[in-house]
């Protein structure tokens, strides 16, 4: 019976003995969502304006839940700007934002992003690609 009692109470020890399990660092470039995302509102929480690249790049991601905060940090970043983006637009509609959020993001922000959300918006992204 004491054995029994010992392999319990090791068990007990290794699942909730005040062993803590190290959880990863956030990161926005992590590919697990519950990583991902507390990393954006801490880049958010931060102004970390290095953190942008990234969160455009997410953008395009195929979790909607990550386009979501992802866009909701770019706002938060740029002072309120969205460029048209909707992280529930269909995927032709969401390239034709996140290329105003590239376009933002190479420099020319100002005119050439400016420029871009005067496009209809739901004209293909390819069907840009010769602006």
């Amino acid at each position: 019976m004491s054995r029994t009692l010992g392999l319990v109470m090791i068990g007990a020890g290794l699942v909730g003995g005040g062993g803590c399990i190290p959880r990863p660092t956030p990161s926005v470039a992590d590919p697990d969502p519950m990583i991902k995302i507390p990393a954006m509102k801490r880049a958010v929480a931060a102004r970390d304006l290095t953190k942008v690249k990234l969160l455009v790049a997410e953008l395009d991601s195929d979790d909607p839940a990550v386009r979501l905060y992802a866009i909701q940090a770019l706002q938060h970043l740029s002072g309120g700007e969205r460029y048209g983006y909707d992280y529930f637009a269909p995927d032709d509609l969401r390239a034709v934002a996140v290329a105003r959020w590239q376009a933002w993001l190479s420099g020319d922000g100002g005119a050439r992003a400016s420029s871009l959300s005067t496009a209809p918006a739901t004209q293909p992204a390819t069907a840009r690609s010769a602006e």
